[in-house]
């Protein structure tokens, strides 16, 4: 079983940044953000690999945000520039053991955070 624990949301106006970090307990492969916004369902934001290599982005978010981990430190980032109020929502961190879907599948993952909340104000 693995626990995995979301930070660094916040209120934060338009154009400017946040990183979200999220913490696991355990070894995790492939980890991924998803996002949340109210009266929507969850979805795919950006996901990347154990070795890091490899990653993945919602058209919405690529060129403003960038997905990491450090494996040492067993924790997955999220750096979030030039948001939008549309980018406010509850984020949630997953992690998965290897899989043929697809990241954004979200029945695929085993494990999720808590979520933290991130709002953009116009």
């Amino acid at each position: 079983q693995v626990q995995l624990v979301e930070s660094g949301g916040g209120l934060v106006q338009a154009g400017g940044s946040l990183r979200l970090s999220c913490v696991a307990s355990g070894f995790t492969y492939t980890m991924t953000w998803f996002r949340q916004a109210p009266g929507k369902e969850r979805e795919f934001v950006a996901a990347i690999t154990r070795n890091g290599i490899n990653t993945d982005y919602a058209d919405s978010v690529k060129g403003r945000f960038t997905i990491s981990r450090d494996n040492a430190k067993n924790t997955l980032y999220l750096q979030m520039n030039s948001l939008k109020p549309e980018d406010t929502a509850v984020y949630y961190c997953a992690a998965r053991f290897p899989s043929t879907t697809t990241v954004q599948t979200l029945t695929s993952y085993a494990y999720w955070g808590q979520g933290t909340q991130v709002t953009v104000s116009s």
